[in-house]
């Protein structure tokens, strides 16, 4: 495998400060006039407009983009959640001198406002007060054309986990079609997609020294509109890289398929001298010279185009396929959609931030708290992570279902130790309400950090989806000793008296060292650790890219051991996933059975639902397996589409409940399995029905993408947890 000649790149805390600089660092980012005039600006450089509340810490996205702009040197001021009706709302702080910066936030804004079943959420935990409703729909498009409204002329770069997943023609669960890039849509000037720090920082200096965005077209992890390949790039179709149907090859009739030194390469070269030995005199003789193959960093991959994908839904499942493949940073080549008479543009992936750079990120000056306009209204994100630390970012799990990767990346990006513990005595020290308990001190997935592939050569030219499916991979070095490490000091630290684990494990991971298992079960666990097996059925697992049971048999057995050593009775919260992609009733009935086997009865259901640009939603739309190559008589995969059905395979999930008894009776039935109804130890369900004279409460569903609470039996009653990896 060829990998890419990738230049060196400038550490983003080593640029010259813009002149601005000399203004001096906020307290808070301002959000008013007041604030502006307050701080001596009479302008801000760039304004970020977000549909979150804006809450001055780094695991929310503008506060540490915003924080991290005001190190370079520029004003920043912050936008949060507007009244989208009317452009006047987006002139409060004046034209921003160099760019609009533009998300929806943490969360995808359709994933935030409605459930897997496509109904309106209640609440918005982002917001003061849980109120709903001050985002819109697709926030990134809606506050762009607002944007351009308040100023036509002030350039529109877009990001964030929205822009992010939808930058190339995707599939909409929302509207139940394939939605071109939102480059097209928003009509902004550029996008930055996945972890953005060296390519925000880059661009920002760029413009401040009059560079105009459109003519910014070589940054890494930017995607953007033009009219046709520039010249010096050679466009490779993605089909013939990974063929969406049967092709013959063909035959190349200048390729002389003969080992060097052999009698028929002599004798070959005897003929030629003989054939032109009998020429004419005069007669020059033609060459044929194949054409040198192109550097792969000028090699752009064509993909269908978005006419193509929207009509095609096999089509559209070999793009998401080819996109995917197309991720690594140290290989990954730009890519190019055609949508009408543009092209939308990716570059190639961003580099990740090397430690030095994950600890300038995270230490800069944020007040860790939320903005004082609103005063003392609760923000339940906020009371989720205010005594939480992230380690790290990215994953390497490739879960079909899930979006980290695919925003985040594969490779592991990590803090160093010295400023992990500290940001844990910021916390100790000037986090209101603190008792001394960190709530989590982990990532995307608690036990990933540090991890990397053993040989730098061989993760770049690396092409694997995952790094753990189906089994570890040789070449992934896997050891705890790092993780470990950092537990024991930051639990040892004056005034901690408990770190707990909060972040989902990866148990497939922690089985290989049984040290840290025990580590984090006997100091770590406050009585109930939340895991995601996801299902316990093997063909659904593979179309998941996750492990089988045996992993988590192996890792509840060391578990329940450490526990017991240590005179604690803890208790294992499994996830679980109803109606994904290739699965069928079945396979929700055995996994009712597993569940009833081991006496676990969930509260809460965890739906699917199709996000832009993963890999199952890939599979949902298509129906095919885009893990493999994609073709019209490739593997068919059951999806459970229709309401009825999802509710079913919801209900088997919750089969404890009286409510889905009647459901469940007619499916099994149908099934042939009656005698799953009755009273015996066997039996899944009751032949009674209780009389219920309460009105019926609806399920609460919720999405991967957002936190869930999770009870076991009465005997094993959780208390909430946040969802993790």
């Amino acid at each position: 495998m060829q990998i890419n000649t990738i230049p060196p790149v400038k550490p983003i805390n080593q640029y010259r400060p813009y002149w601005a600089k000399r203004f001096g660092t906020s307290k808070m980012l301002p959000m008013s006039r007041e604030e502006m005039d307050d701080l001596g600006w009479d302008s801000c450089d760039i304004i970020l407009v977000t549909g979150d509340a804006y809450i001055d810490h780094p695991s929310f996205g503008m506060a540490l983009v915003g924080r991290l702009l005001e190190s370079q040197g520029f004003r920043v001021g912050i936008i949060a959640q507007p009244d989208w009706s009317d452009a006047e709302a987006f002139k409060v702080l004046g034209k921003p001198n160099l760019y609009f910066g533009i998300t929806a936030g943490n969360m995808d804004s359709m994933v935030n406002r409605y459930t897997a079943d496509r109904k309106i959420r209640s609440d918005d935990a982002y917001t003061p007060g849980a109120v709903a409703g001050k985002r819109p729909d697709r926030a990134v498009l809606v506050y762009s054309q607002r944007c351009r409204e308040a100023f036509s002329d002030v350039p529109l770069v877009i990001g964030s986990i929205e822009a992010s997943l939808r930058r190339i023609a995707h599939y909409d669960y929302w509207s139940d079609k394939v939605r071109r890039s939102v480059l097209v849509d928003s009509k902004a000037d550029i996008l930055l997609y996945g972890n953005a720090e060296r390519a925000l920082i880059e661009l920002s200096h760029r413009l401040g020294k009059g560079e105009k965005i459109a003519d910014i077209t070589d940054i890494r992890g930017t995607a953007f509109l033009r009219k046709k390949i520039p010249e010096g790039w050679q466009e490779v179709a993605s089909t013939n890289l990974d063929r969406p149907g049967k092709v013959e090859a063909h035959v190349d009739p200048y390729e002389m398929k003969m080992g060097a030194g052999t009698s028929c390469e002599t004798d070959a070269k005897k003929d030629a001298e003989k054939d032109e030995a009998a020429l004419p005199a005069g007669t020059q003789v033609v060459q044929i010279v194949r054409k040198p193959k192109a550097d792969r960093a000028f090699q752009v991959v064509r993909l269908p185009s978005y006419e193509e994908v929207a009509k095609d839904p096999v089509l559209y499942a070999h793009a998401s396929r080819v996109l995917h493949l197309e991720a690594n940073p140290g290989n990954a080549r730009a890519l190019v959609q055609k949508h009408g008479d543009r092209e939308v543009w990716l570059n190639a992936p961003p580099i990740p931030l090397t430690t030095k750079e994950m600890d300038y990120v995270y230490d800069l000056p944020y007040a860790r708290k939320p903005h004082p306009a609103y005063g003392n209204a609760k923000i339940p994100a906020w009371e989720m992570i205010r005594f939480s630390v992230n380690i790290m970012r990215g994953c390497f799990g490739g879960c079909t279902f899930c979006s980290i990767t695919e925003h985040e990346g594969r490779i592991i990006q990590s803090r160093s130790e010295e400023s992990i513990l500290k940001e844990v005595e910021e916390i100790r020290d000037k986090v209101e309400g603190f008792t001394g308990v960190i709530s989590d001190l982990g990532g995307p997935t608690a036990n990933m950090y540090r991890m990397a592939c053993k040989s730098p050569e061989i993760e770049k030219s690396c092409r694997k989806l995952s790094c753990v499916y189906p089994g570890i991979c040789e070449n992934l070095n896997t050891d705890h000793s790092a993780l470990i490490q950092l537990y024991r000091k930051a639990r040892n630290l004056k005034g901690i008296k408990k770190i707990l684990i909060g972040s989902g494990l990866r148990y497939d991971l922690a089985v290989t060292s049984p040290e840290y298992v025990k580590e984090l079960v006997q100091n770590h666990v406050g009585g109930y650790l939340k895991i995601a097996p996801e299902h316990s059925e093997e063909n659904v697992l593979s179309k998941m890219m996750k492990p089988g049971m045996g992993a988590y048999d192996k890792f509840k057995e060391m578990f329940e051991r450490f526990s017991k050593e240590a005179g604690k009775q803890q208790y294992l919260i499994p996830y679980f996933i109803a109606a994904h992609p290739g699965t069928t009733d079945e396979d929700m009935l055995n996994l009712a059975l597993w569940l009833k086997k081991y006496d676990f009865r969930l509260d809460q259901v965890q739906t699917f639902t199709p996000t832009p640009m993963a890999m199952a939603t890939a599979m949902y739309h298509s129906g095919k397996n885009p893990l493999r190559k994609v073709t019209d008589d490739s593997e068919e995969v059951p999806i459970p589409k229709a309401g009825g059905v999802r509710r079913l395979h919801k209900a088997f999930i919750r089969y404890h409940d009286p409510k889905n008894w009647p459901l469940l009776r007619e499916a099994l039935k149908n099934m042939g399995r009656a005698d799953l109804i009755g009273n015996g130890k066997n039996c899944l369900i009751p032949a009674w029905q209780p009389l219920d004279k309460t009105p019926p409460r609806p399920v609460q569903v919720a999405t991967r993408n957002r936190p869930v609470p999770v009870k076991a039996n009465k005997a094993k009653a959780a208390r909430p947890a946040r969802r993790g990896r």
